[in-house]
C-alpha cells in the first residue's frame, strides 16, 4: 500500500524528474540530507535501477574523523490528496499433463492517499563540497568493500520530501475467485516447485485497510551518484544523467561499457544509452532468440501463460510483481514473499506463492535457470517498461494483429529504408487494423507515415529504447499466442 501511494504522487507530480518513491516506510529514517543509498542495476539494460538507502552518511565513509554537517534548506512542497480505482476481471479455463486448471476472478479496488501538506528539505551542495574538498574515501570501509566487488554504485540523498502531520493510506479491495485446481505459473516455466490443488470453491474477499502515517515520513527523494576513484579520490555527479561507479582496472574496460550500458537514468523519460554503447546490444535481433524458448513450451501452458500475461498487461503492480520474482530465481536469490498480501489475488493464485512453503522455492544459479524461465523473465521486464497506454492497447490486441505488427516491426528492424505498402501484411492492409498500429506505435513516440506506396517509421525524440522493448513484447506475446 505504502509503496503504490508514494509511486503514484511521484508519477502525478514528477513523471519526467528525479524523484525516486520510497517503497518500504522503514527506509524514511535511513534518508537523511547526505545519507547513502545503493544503486544497484538490473539486468536489461532498459530497466530502472534499484535503489537501497543504507545506515551511512557520506561523512561515515570519509577519513578524517571530522563529521560533515550538511547545509539543509526546508521549504513548503504541496498538498497532495490521491484517490486510483482498478476493477480486473479474467478467466481461465486449461489443461496441462494431468492437472486441469478453470479460474475466474473478478476484482476491485481504490487506493486513497492523503499526504496533506508536504516539505521538501535540500542538501547545501556548495557547502558539501567545499567541506570535503580534502577528504577521501576510506577504501576499508566495509560498505565500500561490499559494492567495489558487486560493481555497485554509491549516492548520496540531495533533496527529500516529507509529510508534516499524521496522514494516511486507506485501501479497500473486493475480490471474487472461483476456481478448480490451482497450476503454478513458475511450474509451468520449468522450475520445481510444489503446487497444491484445491476442490472447486467459490471465495469472495473484502478487505479495508488503512495505514496511519507519522510526521517526518520520507515519502521520494534524489539523489547525486559518487564516482570513487581506487586511490580514494571522489567525485560528486552533479550534471544530470551523469554516472558514478568505483573505478574500474583497465583490463575490465569492456565490463565497464556493459555496465554503463545497463544503467537507465532517471531523468527525460528512463531510457539513456551511450554512443558507445555495443552495436549488438542495440539490436533486438539476439534478444529475440532468447524469447524462442516460449514458443516450444506446450500449447495448454502457452494458452495459460499468455492469458495470465494479458491480465498482469492491465494492472501494472501485478505485473511489476511478477517481474520482480522472476528476475530473483533468474538471478539465483531467494524469492521475498514478504510483500504478497500486495499482489491481486487472481495473479497470487496463478503463481501459487500462497500455497508454497518457503523452501519449495527452488533456487538456481545463473547458469542453470531453466531457458522458458529466462525467457518469460525477459518478456515481463520488456513489458514493464511500457507506459500504462501501451500496456492498455496490448492487451486488447487480437493474436493475428500481434502476429502482423511482429512482422512490420521485424521488416523495419532490418531495413534501413522504407517498406513497399504491397509487403505489410495482409491484416495491415485493413485501414482499420492499420489505424490499431498507428495507435500502438503512437504511444511510443513511433510515428507510420505513407508516401508513394512507401511505408516509413520515425521515432520521435521520447521514444529511447521504447521501440525495442515494444518488439520484445509483441515478439514474445506473438510466440505464446502462435
Amino acid at each position: 500500500m505504502f509503496s503504490k501511494a508514494t509511486a503514484n504522487f511521484v508519477r502525478q507530480v514528477d513523471p519526467e524528474g528525479s524523484l525516486i518513491h520510497v517503497s518500504r516506510v522503514n527506509d524514511s529514517h535511513k534518508l537523511v540530507p547526505m545519507g547513502l543509498v545503493v544503486k544497484r542495476n538490473r539486468i536489461w539494460a532498459w530497466q530502472r535501477p534499484k535503489y537501497q538507502p543504507t545506515d551511512f552518511t557520506l561523512s561515515d565513509l570519509l577519513l578524517g574523523g571530522e563529521v560533515l554537517r550538511p547545509g539543509v534548506s526546508e521549504t513548503e512542497f504541496l498538498t497532495y490528496k490521491g484517490t486510483y480505482s482498478d476493477e480486473h476481471s479474467g478467466t481461465l479455463d486449461t489443461e496441462a499433463g494431468h492437472v486441469s486448471v478453470s479460474l475466474e476472478g473478478r476484482s476491485t479496488s481504490k487506493l486513497h492517499s492523503c499526504f496533506d501538506k508536504l516539505k521538501k528539505e535540500e542538501l547545501d551542495v556548495k557547502k558539501l563540497l567545499s567541506d570535503s574538498h580534502s577528504r577521501l574515501v576510506d577504501m576499508k570501509h566495509v560498505l565500500v568493500q561490499q559494492l567495489e566487488k558487486r560493481a555497485e554504485v554509491l549516492a548520496v540523498v540531495k533533496e527529500r520530501i516529507l509529510t508534516t502531520s499524521s496522514c494516511s493510506i486507506t485501501l479497500k479491495k473486493k475480490q471474487q475467485c472461483t476456481f478448480q485446481g490451482l497450476l503454478g505459473l513458475l511450474g509451468l516455466l520449468g522450475s520445481s516447485v510444489k503446487v497444491s490443488v484445491k476442490d472447486t470453491n467459490n471465495v469472495e474477499v473484502d478487505s479495508d485497510v488503512s495505514l496511519e502515517i507519522p510526521s517526518d515520513t520520507v515519502i521520494a527523494y534524489s539523489i547525486l551518484e559518487l564516482e570513487i576513484k581506487k586511490d580514494g579520490h571522489y567525485d560528486i555527479c552533479l550534471q544530470p544523467g551523469t554516472i558514478g561507479g568505483f573505478e574500474e582496472d583497465s583490463a575490465s574496460t569492456s565490463r565497464s561499457l556493459i555496465d554503463s550500458f545497463d544503467t537507465v537514468d532517471g531523468k527525460s523519460n528512463g531510457h539513456t544509452i551511450p554512443e558507445e554503447a555495443p552495436p549488438s546490444v542495440l539490436q533486438d535481433g539476439s534478444l529475440k532468440m532468447d524469447l524462442f524458448p516460449l514458443a516450444e513450451l506446450p500449447q495448454s501452458t502457452r494458452c495459460a501463460l499468455i492469458k495470465k500475461l494479458r491480465e498482469s498487461l492491465r494492472d501494472r503492480p501485478a505485473l511489476s510483481y511478477l517481474q520482480c520474482v522472476l528476475e530473483e530465481l533468474c538471478c539465483g536469490q531467494t524469492v521475498n514473499t514478504a510483500f504478497t498480501e500486495e499482489l491481486p489475488e487472481i495473479l497470487r493464485e496463478t503463481i501459487a506463492l500462497d500455497l508454497l512453503e518457503l523452501d519449495d522455492l527452488p533456487q538456481y544459479s545463473q547458469n542453470d535457470v531453466p531457458a522458458p524461465l529466462k525467457a518469460a523473465h525477459l518478456l515481463v521486464s520488456a513489458m514493464e517498461e511500457l507506459s500504462d497506454e501501451t500496456l492498455h492497447l496490448l492487451s486488447e490486441s487480437r493474436p493475428d494483429f500481434l502476429a502482423a505488427l511482429d512482422a512490420l516491426m521485424s521488416g523495419f528492424g532490418g531495413s534501413n529504408g522504407p517498406l513497399s505498402v504491397d509487403s505489410l501484411p495482409a491484416l495491415l492492409q485493413d485501414n482499420q487494423a492499420f489505424q490499431q498500429a498507428e495507435q500502438l506505435l503512437g504511444s511510443i513516440s513511433v510515428m507510420l507515415s505513407q508516401d508513394a506506396g512507401q511505408l516509413w517509421m520515425e521515432e520521435g525524440d521520447n521514444a529511447g529504447v521504447l521501440p525495442l522493448v515494444l518488439s520484445l513484447s509483441v515478439h514474445g506475446l506473438t510466440l505464446l499466442c502462435n
